[in-house]
């Protein structure tokens, strides 16, 4: 018997040009090589384009762009980072921001149409936020690579395992994204230089905490290294030697992030607690919400997925009642210490798994609502909306980071739960990637 190639199928090393037919919804452009679909980086509609293959399979194949050959799309702009191309965080800096709303809002008419079979009544003016310097958390690699005798901290290449090799980051908040270079030589100096594993990164407007995961106990040595460190640049250092709970600051003393989201409000949370990562984009995407939901003095509502109160405390103070459903045991604690905080009464916080159980059978339930927001991670809501619809809300807002996953649940919600979609937008929490975040409203018939 033969036996089988088990190598990769050689790349052709001849650059291949080609027209641009179309945009994926990843943002890549394709073309067809005789017959074969092939998805090329940094390339746009109508364009004519050099490639290089990076990848073959068997009913597809990926490339780059080398060269720009003709037709320059009026899209198309000059990316910022010099980065781009090669770190894997961004994909779409060569399109306009324009043209990025615009892709980002074809991506989830398309998911809905295919997925849901629906359309919305209307769309929504897309919400727009800072382009550079906007994200606040982020989960940085580390990794002491000895061929180039530095520490190299930030993302990975494009399409590889291995960590770009990265000066700075333009979409990083800057009291962060300008230190990744600076980062690197200071970890380099330590005892444990090749057993820290990645520093996650978590702001408010006035701190930054930077947990470092290391693998190994730090001597007292590198401890009062990191504790320099922070002290000289104003950083709040964390150390972290096993699972989330094992977080714990170094300096200074009991450190508190918070954020307002919105005026009167003060929300406490840890920097491993899920947060937005655009505060710009947060702030607008909760004054939308309560516009959508049309909140008034009487309603009773149901928020799931709630973190720890980043609507739901908003929502407690126009409203009779809210009640918070999360699956995270410690955001509800800091939901609840947040809610007693700010002294709202009316804001109430369950923990709860709703997959497993039916939302009949707790108490808070009982009562009824009649609005519902829901803010689902990527996989979505479908196995709790049959709840949803039997507690009759007449309005529902969704927020999605996924419109694979809203479009299914859109079109469970209006084709088999009498809901219709209204109205739906795409929000630019993630500018120059191809993250769609969007927001819904569903009103029962």
């Amino acid at each position: 018997m033969a036996r089988r190639n088990s190598r990769r199928q050689r790349l052709p090393q001849d650059p291949v040009e080609a027209l641009i037919e179309t945009l994926s919804h990843d943002g890549r452009g394709i073309a067809r090589i005789e017959g074969k679909t092939v998805f090329v980086d940094g390339a746009l509609t109508g364009e004519t384009v050099k490639f290089l293959y990076t990848k073959k399979h068997s009913k597809f194949d990926e490339a780059k762009t080398i060269e720009l050959v003709a037709n320059p799309s009026d899209d198309r702009v000059d990316a910022k980072c010099q980065h781009f191309g090669v770190c894997g965080g961004c994909s779409l800096m060569h399109m306009s921001p324009e043209a990025q709303l615009a892709t980002k809002q074809n991506t989830l008419e398309e998911h809905l149409t295919h997925f849901g079979k629906l359309a919305p009544e209307s769309w929504l003016e897309p919400l727009r936020g800072p382009l550079w310097g906007y994200r606040r958390k982020a989960r940085l690699g580390v990794k002491h690579v000895p061929k180039k005798e530095r520490v190299l901290v930030g993302f990975r290449e494009k399409g590889t395992p291995y960590l770009a090799v990265l000066e700075h980051c333009e979409v990083l908040d800057q009291r962060v994204g300008a230190r990744l270079a600076e980062l690197g030589e200071m970890i380099a100096k330590l005892d444990a230089h090749n057993r820290i594993a990645q520093i996650e990164v978590a702001m408010d407007d006035e701190h930054v905490a930077l947990i470092f995961r290391n693998l190994d106990d730090l001597s007292e040595q590198d401890t009062q290294a990191l504790i320099a460190y922070g002290q000289e640049n104003n950083l709040w250092i964390y150390l972290q030697s096993g699972g989330p709970d094992t977080v714990t600051a170094i300096w200074p003393e009991n450190p508190q992030l918070s954020y307002a989201p919105e005026a009167g409000l003060q929300l406490d949370f840890e920097p491993n607690d899920f947060t937005q990562v655009n505060a710009g984009i947060n702030l607008k995407m909760i004054e939308r919400t309560m516009e959508l939901l049309e909140v008034s003095s009487d309603d009773r509502i149901l928020d799931l997925f709630c973190g720890l109160g980043n609507f739901t405390l908003p929502l407690a103070k126009r409203v009779s009642e809210v009640v918070g459903v999360e699956g995270d045991e410690a955001l509800v604690r800091h939901a609840k210490d947040n809610a007693n905080k700010n002294d709202l009464g009316n804001a109430t916080f369950e923990q709860a798994d709703l997959t497993q159980t039916e939302l009949k059978d707790y108490p808070w339930a009982k009562a009824g609502f009649n609005k519902i927001l829901l803010d689902p991670p990527r996989s979505g809501a479908f196995e709790v909306l049959h709840q949803l619809a039997a507690l009759g809300a007449e309005r529902l807002v969704y927020v999605s980071c996924n419109p694979a996953t809203l479009a299914r649940d859109a079109g469970e919600l209006v084709n088999k739960h009498g809901y219709t979609l209204v109205s739906t937008g795409v929000m630019d929490m993630f500018p120059h990637t191809t993250h769609v975040e969007s927001i819904a409203l569903f009103i029962k018939k």
